[in-house]
């Protein structure tokens, strides 16, 4: 979790739960409105993402074919 996103929360803690809900909405039409469809990566998850094609790449994986299922 970055520094900003801390800070945030710590941020929304301190309203009144009535005004939370609020902050939440507003936090939600930020988010669809960069990104409608939920299909753009944040950087945390482009790394996460970058990793796991690296592992595949050099054969650390299991195929399903593999497996007795």
């Amino acid at each position: 979790m970055t520094q900003v996103v801390q800070e945030s929360v710590r941020m929304l803690e301190m309203l009144p739960e009535s005004e939370q809900e609020l902050a939440s909405q507003l936090i939600k039409r930020l988010v669809l409105a960069w990104d409608p469809d939920f299909t753009k990566l944040t950087p945390e998850e482009r790394k996460r993402l970058d990793a796991a094609e690296q592992r595949i790449d050099s054969g650390e994986y299991v195929k399903d074919s593999d497996i007795e299922w």
